[in-house]
Order: structure tokens, then C-alpha cells, then sequence
């Protein structure tokens, strides 16, 4: 490369889109900038009566990139000299599954004067839960007619998904279900949306999504039939004919930057931005993800990926999120896990228990960084918001076991850390379980590079080194990735994927080594985390929890005598 030339990659979170522009010769950013969603509380439309609904404005999504892009282009200029035409490919990650209600012109409803304060023709943020019922349907019904439809998606359907979603849409709103033309997945949106793409038929959906949350497999023709649909209702078999047909991996082009665009900001005509895809899976890409390589995204909820290679079968795995081809690196099978909780817990602790800000945090890690392993005698199950993976249960919450009338807030703040590295051991136990081996973990996201006792706690629980990705913006490097790879070598890309990701994925900066000690002690714990674990999140398990109490209190004593 003869001259320098730039990548953008957008990430877009659960509270705001972030932006990086990156040297797509060695994935160094140059600049960055964050727009902060307006609408909602900290940018989620919640529903006092129902908890578990958690809405998005589309307006932000459409804010958020014209002010990420003119602040990134602005920095760029600023601390390195860099114009928009150096610019030569966009990608866009986004949360999910995070669907939104379209009419034939794949605008959101709830930017029309009809729904624009209908809380049901907004986005359907990941996080929200109000579909369980639904997702019980759909497992129940697949399971008897269709249970392939399972197989690649852990055995359960869940609430955070496309098709639960969108039914309990239907059985809620009859009205906005019967107003969308379509449904499409923000991560399909905002490439269609900035590409100025007006015809949803022409929007390329990508394979993440597709796969992992809508039970998208071509073994079985795409997405569920229609026979299948119409047992959950007529309707839903009815709309599958405006959804689609054929998913895209992230390194096909999904279009071109709009002329509009292109003259706002001054890029070069013809600008390729990537199809679309899930933050986890972009941000594993750029924190290094490979064959025996587990990327945790560790933030408000975590989200794990691993890859294998596509001629080496992989077993379906019981409780994951999906196993799909291409959804993460062309070549390889995505595999996806993840926990519905972690800095959740944290900040629930802190904010409604402890009535603390966001400094308490560093009060309290300050105080449990002082304990031992298991000198609390606390022991937490980390379903706060219920299971992800692997019992893939929404009705399942919190517990804290082992308390007395001297239990500290610092004692209880590590043991809901302990509770979540458990969970993730699990996780990884599963994966393992089914021949998918991890030799190496990479963290990244905000607790991972903020948080060292945090990581050291995981280290020592998991018992496998924690290394800490290089780059605070992992998600918007993955983006830049497949920008400079759809980019091709000819405008000073690349024309392979592997190639990009090869030279510009952040390098792991740090490591956490586990103790031998600790892992001790934890092991123990851990045998009693899984004693409360399968006891309330497995049906028919059973299994004496008299001692439990106990067996916390004898290991408190032996920590507090060594």
C-alpha cells in the first residue's frame, strides 16, 4: 500500500453507537468519537408496567451515524490529517436480535406520524424478555414437528429472538403487526438505511443474525417453512414471503454509501459498506478469534464466540446460541454463548441495593479486593436476568446463599463477580463437553480492560490465563475489518477477510494468570455452584442441598485459619 488508506467501523450498543476510523494496513485507530442514544432512559423505552419490555427510537440509530461520522471524520483531520476520500469502507455491527417493524420502503414504523408513539412499532432491543411465552410456543411446537429447527441453536428458542419477538407482537398489537410490511434486524437496517436502500426486498440480510436468531439454515430451505409458521399463526406464515430468502456473510457488500451521504460528509463516490452483524461476533473478529479460541465481550450482559473450522463437524451443543456457518469468519462455523447478566448485576447491586453511583463500584472493588476465595462464605447464582446459556431460561433470578449478620456490601459485591466467572465456566465446560476445545480466552469490553480484580477472579475460577484484547473497541475494529475487506486490494484493501483480520485485529496487551491456590479453593465453590445451579435451573434434577450451607461455612473457616 502505497499510501495510507481508512476503514470506519461503527459499533451499535445497547446505550450508544461508537465509531472508530482505523489504518487498515495495521488496525490502528486514529480516531474515534460516541453518541449517547436521546431517547428512553440511558437510550431504552421501557414500560413501567411490564419489566421485561426494553424498546429502542430507530431516530437514534439515524442520529447516531450522522454524528459519529462527522466527529470521527473531524478527529481524523484533526490529530492525523486525514480526508474523508482516504476513507474506503464502513462496517456496522449492532446489538441483537434487535427486529424493527418496516413498511415496504424498510422505514420504520415508528417513524411514521401513525406509530411514532407506539411503543410496540419501535425497535425490539435484545434485551427484551416480554416474549417468553412466545419463545415456549415456538420450542414446544419445534421440538414436535421441527426439531431441526433447534438443533443448531442450542434445543431452545429464546425471548431474546427474531420470531418470538415479532409473534408476541402480533398477540400484543395486532394493529402495528398488521402495518409492517416486514421485519428487519437493526444489524440489516442501518447498511440498508445509509446505502439508501428503499425497497426491503433489496435489503441483504446478513447470516449472524439470520442464523443464530431466526433458525436461518439453507439444510432446511432458509427460515422455518410455512407450515411450521402457520401452526403458530396464520399470519406469521403469511409474512414469512416479505422476509427472505438468502443470508449474507459479513465480507459480501450489502451496497454503496448513498449520494446524500457521500456529499454530507465528502467522502469518494461509491464507498462499499459490509453486510451487517452482531457486535459479539464482529468485536471476537477483531480481538483475534480462531480455531480453540473463546472471545468473551464482557459488558452489561457477556457474549462468547468461538469458531471452527467448517470441514471439521461440529456436534450440536445443547444450550448454545447458534452454530452457523460463516456468521463470524467465512470458513469457519460461529458458535455462540453468553450470559443475560454481568455488569447488570454489578450495577443493580450498587444503584438499588447499596443506593451508590458509579464511583461505588471502585469503593467496593477496592474492599473485595482484600478478600480471600471463599473467606465470605457467599455463594451466588448469577441469574439476576435470567439464563442465557446454557439452561436458556428467562424465569429463572438471582440468589445469594451463605449470609450472616456480618456479611459486608464488599463481600457480596465479590461474590456476584464469583457468581458470573462460575456461569462462564460452565459455559465453557459445555462447549468442551461437545468437542469444541478452548485453549486460550481473550476479554474485552469495558469491565475487562477497567476491572483488574474482576479478570483475576476469572482467571482463577476458570483456571486458564485471561488475556485482555488490545484495543478498548473491539466491536468497531471487527466493523473496520470487514469495511477494508469489502473495500477490495484495488482501492487499498484487501480482497480476503482472513488477510484483514490477520493484520489488523488488536493483539492481546495484558494477561491474567490464574493462581493455583485460588483455582483450589474455587474448584470447591464451583462444586457447590453447580449443586445449586442444576438443582433450581434443570427440571427433575435432584440432589441433597442440606450441606451446601455448610460446606460454605467449612470453607470459610479453613480460609480464614490459612
Amino acid at each position: 500500500m502505497s499510501q495510507h488508506h481508512y476503514s470506519i467501523g461503527l459499533d451499535y450498543g445497547t446505550n450508544s453507537v461508537r465509531g472508530v476510523v482505523v489504518d487498515v494496513a495495521d488496525g490502528r485507530e486514529i480516531a474515534s468519537a460516541v453518541y449517547n442514544y436521546q431517547h428512553g432512559d440511558d437510550g431504552i423505552i421501557l414500560d413501567r408496567s411490564n419489566v421485561h419490555v426494553a424498546r429502542q427510537s430507530p431516530e437514534d440509530y439515524i442520529a447516531g451515524f450522522e454524528y459519529v461520522i462527522a466527529h470521527c471524520l473531524e478527529a481524523a483531520k484533526q490529530s492525523a490529517n486525514i480526508t474523508p476520500d482516504q476513507i474506503i469502507g464502513i462496517g456496522i455491527d449492532t446489538t441483537g436480535s434487535t427486529p424493527i417493524p418496516v413498511n415496504k420502503e424498510c422505514l420504520p414504523l415508528a417513524l411514521t406520524p401513525e406509530f411514532k408513539d407506539n411503543i410496540n412499532a419501535q425497535a425490539w432491543l435484545w434485551k427484551d424478555h416480554s416474549s417468553s411465552k412466545e419463545a415456549q410456543t415456538i420450542t414446544e411446537l419445534a421440538q414436535n414437528i421441527r426439531p431441526q429447527y433447534l438443533s443448531k441453536c442450542g434445543g431452545v428458542y429464546s425471548s431474546e429472538w427474531f420470531f418470538s419477538k415479532i409473534l408476541h407482537c402480533l398477540n400484543v398489537d395486532e394493529e402495528v403487526f398488521d402495518a409492517a410490511y416486514s421485519w428487519v434486524e437493526l444489524a440489516d437496517f442501518v447498511p440498508a438505511y445509509i446505502c439508501g436502500i428503499n425497497d426491503v426486498a433489496q435489503v441483504k440480510r446478513g447470516i449472524c443474525a439470520a442464523g443464530h436468531k431466526a433458525m436461518f439454515n439453507e439444510q432446511w430451505g432458509g427460515l422455518p417453512d410455512k407450515e411450521f409458521l402457520s401452526q403458530l399463526h396464520p399470519k406469521l406464515a403469511a409474512l414469512r414471503d416479505r422476509l427472505y430468502d438468502k443470508a449474507y456473510p459479513a465480507d459480501e457488500v450489502a451496497g454503496y454509501l448513498s449520494d446524500a451521504y457521500q456529499r454530507k460528509f465528502g467522502f469518494s463516490k461509491g464507498i462499499p459498506v459490509a453486510v451487517g452483524g452482531f457486535d459479539a461476533h464482529f468485536g471476537a473478529v477483531g480481538a483475534g478469534v480462531g480455531e480453540g479460541v473463546l472471545v468473551k465481550i464482557i459488558g452489561t450482559s457477556t457474549c462468547d464466540i468461538t469458531v471452527s473450522p467448517v470441514e471439521q463437524k461440529v456436534d450440536d451443543i445443547p444450550g448454545v446460541c447458534g452454530i452457523v456457518n460463516g456468521s463470524v469468519l467465512p470458513g469457519y462455523f460461529g458458535v455462540e454463548a453468553g450470559q443475560s447478566a454481568v455488569g447488570d448485576i454489578l450495577n443493580w447491586f450498587v444503584e438499588k441495593i447499596c443506593d451508590g453511583d458509579a464511583d461505588y463500584h471502585n469503593v467496593l472493588t477496592e474492599k473485595a479486593s482484600k478478600l480471600q476465595p471463599g473467606e465470605s462464605g457467599l455463594l451466588a447464582l448469577d441469574w439476576n436476568n435470567g439464563n442465557r446459556t446454557i439452561l436458556v431460561d428467562v424465569e429463572l433470578s438471582g440468589l445469594l446463599i451463605g449470609q450472616t449478620l456480618q456479611t459486608t456490601q464488599a463481600e457480596i459485591y465479590r461474590a456476584l463477580i464469583e457468581a458470573t466467572a462460575f456461569g462462564a465456566l460452565r459455559i465453557i465446560e459445555r462447549f468442551e463437553e461437545y468437542g469444541v476445545e478452548i485453549s486460550r480466552v481473550v476479554n474485552c469490553g469495558g469491565i475487562a480492560n477497567k476491572n483488574p480484580m474482576f479478570m483475576q477472579i476469572y482467571a482463577d475460577v476458570i483456571g486458564k490465563p485471561m488475556e485482555i484484547a488490545g484495543s478498548t473497541e473491539t466491536c468497531a475494529l471487527g466493523s473496520a475489518i470487514f469495511g477494508a475487506a469489502v473495500a477490495g486490494s484495488a482501492a487499498g484493501g484487501y480482497d480476503d477477510v482472513e488477510e484483514a483480520r490477520k493484520n489488523m485485529f488488536a493483539k492481546s496487551k495484558k494477561v491474567y494468570h490464574p493462581s493455583e491456590k485460588n483455582h483450589r479453593v474455587y474448584r470447591e465453590l464451583y462444586g457447590l455452584y453447580r449443586t445449586l445451579h442444576d438443582s433450581f435451573g434443570v427440571r427433575g434434577y435432584q440432589e441433597d442441598l442440606f450441606p451446601v450451607m455448610k460446606e460454605l461455612l467449612r470453607i470459610k473457616k479453613e480460609c480464614s485459619q490459612a
